[in-house]
């Protein structure tokens, strides 16, 4: 886990890292939120509205841009004030993702900064982005 202070915090400071959409994360995600909709737990529906098979839940790849926040960028001393993602392409079991996220703006006065950050498949397609604003508790 870093541990950015907010001094330490600079326009441009990157980070990324990679995660996988398995079955169990779908699973899990099912019992927690309780989205039963047929496009992320009935692959012949998800196919017969044009998929190539379930739909993962889009807040499951977001939860990623929490990961992001708290623990790489900029990590245990961070408190997401904010986020609005769009969602540009589907995602599938079995993806492989990589989560981005670069610091975009520094506000001094109200101790909050702003993260630009996007998720990229295994073939390289953007399938979100996202505009994070988060305070430090620190100092």
């Amino acid at each position: 886990m870093q541990e950015y202070l907010f001094s330490d915090i600079k326009i441009g400071l990157k980070y990324s890292f990679e995660a996988e959409i398995d079955e169990a994360r779908m699973q899990r995600f099912l019992e927690i939120s309780g989205d039963n909709n047929p496009m992320h737990i009935d692959a012949e529906y998800a196919k017969s509205k044009g998929m190539i098979g379930r739909v993962v839940y889009g807040m499951l790849t977001s939860s990623f841009y929490s990961t992001l926040v708290g623990v790489y960028l900029p990590g245990k001393f961070a408190l997401l004030h904010s986020i609005e993602v769009q969602f540009l392409k589907p995602v599938f079991i079995g993806d492989e993702l990589v989560i981005i996220g670069e610091v975009s703006s520094v506000n001094e006065m109200f101790r909050q900064i702003e993260v630009k950050a996007y998720i990229l498949n295994q073939n390289l397609e953007k399938i979100s982005r996202a505009k994070i604003k988060i305070g430090l508790v620190n100092e």
